[in-house]
């Protein structure tokens, strides 16, 4: 091939000279891979695909969003924002999740991997994620693409994902609440015990007849007054002794009614506080809403056929088709140097 021809064959119609030149060469290829393409396709088992969206919920206690009576109260109903979703992710693709999921559906057997193989966990581990793919979408919710051979057990594990999450949610949120709840039992208890010793010396000062002390001080030195002038001996002894009992314990029935007054009041909130901590501890929420739950797929998703004949015979054409031209250039440079 001369030099001017050499340069054509990189125009449209140098290629197309040039495919037309070899035209039963490259048919012969194209034939060829077409064959071994679709054997490749028999050859590979077919697998379904279950398919799940969710949205993560806001993250909130029960008593938060149902009991409180705060500003802070949360609307249980309300989307999970940003940090929620990457929470649900994380959760998605924790190993509880995936453990759960091998144990539940025995996937050691069904993927034909051996325990007592060499590295069994980490084919499993790679064979579960090239199944279970877990993504987050444009919209803020979260997609579980399952495959499987079988489509049934495609949608069982793909649902079974969802179980585990909410098992997963609630037992961390249990282990928290549990603490929580023990810590405002500890501190409610205390101020129980706390109010319960003032009552008690506020009932043994009572005993003594300290009931009100400013009330009583100005009852009896009226009374003292009047018993005085009428020369009551009696009755002026007897309310000298009372007075005389104000005077020494008064001051400290004073100091333990407005002592009881605080004490109540900080009781109070933390009885509040008790009662959101044991409704936090014994409920719980849903932590996903489930937009669309897996089905059994009457279609296989895997292999496409068309996509893998295509790709076939397109690369096998273009790779024959460079190999050509190779063969074509160090012919002809021969030739020219011959």
């Amino acid at each position: 091939m001369s030099e001017p021809n050499q340069t054509n064959l990189f125009n449209n119609k140098g290629i197309l000279d040039f495919i037309l030149k070899y035209k039963v060469h490259l048919l012969v290829v194209i034939f060829l891979s077409f064959v071994v393409s679709i054997f490749a396709c028999l050859s590979i088992t077919p697998k379904f695909k279950s398919t799940i969206i969710l949205f993560a919920t806001s993250s909130s206690s029960v008593s938060q969003s149902l009991v409180t009576e705060s500003q802070q109260r949360k609307d249980v109903l309300k989307f999970g924002e940003e940090e929620d979703v990457e929470q649900l992710m994380q959760v998605l693709l924790s190993n509880d999740i995936r453990n759960g999921i091998v144990e539940k559906f025995n996937l050691f057997e069904h993927y034909g991997i051996d325990p007592n193989s060499k590295y069994p966990y980490t084919k499993m581990s790679n064979k579960y994620k090239s199944n279970i793919k877990i993504s987050r979408t444009e919209y803020m919710s979260v997609k579980i693409d399952v495959y499987d051979t079988s489509p049934d057990t495609a949608a069982l594990i793909a649902n079974e994902i969802i179980i585990l999450v909410d098992s997963a949610f609630a037992k961390i949120q249990k282990e928290r609440a549990q603490k929580a709840f023990d810590i405002v039992k500890r501190e409610f208890e205390e101020q129980k015990s706390k109010i319960k010793e003032i009552e008690d010396s506020l009932n043994a000062l009572s005993r003594l007849g300290v009931i009100d002390a400013r009330s009583q001080t100005e009852k009896y030195s009226e009374q003292l007054a009047i018993a005085i002038a009428e020369r009551n001996t009696n009755a002026v002894s007897e309310l000298e002794k009372k007075l005389e009992i104000l005077a020494q314990y008064g001051s400290t029935h004073t100091i333990l009614k407005e002592q009881m007054y605080e004490e109540v009041k900080r009781l109070a909130t933390l009885e509040a506080k008790y009662r959101e901590a044991k409704v936090d501890l014994e409920h719980n929420l849903p932590n996903t809403y489930v937009v669309s739950a897996a089905e059994v797929s009457e279609r296989k998703a895997t292999p496409v056929y068309w996509v893998i004949i295509f790709v076939s015979v397109a690369s096998s054409f273009l790779i024959a088709l460079i190999l050509l031209i190779i063969f074509e250039k160090v012919f002809n440079r021969k030739n020219k140097t011959i």
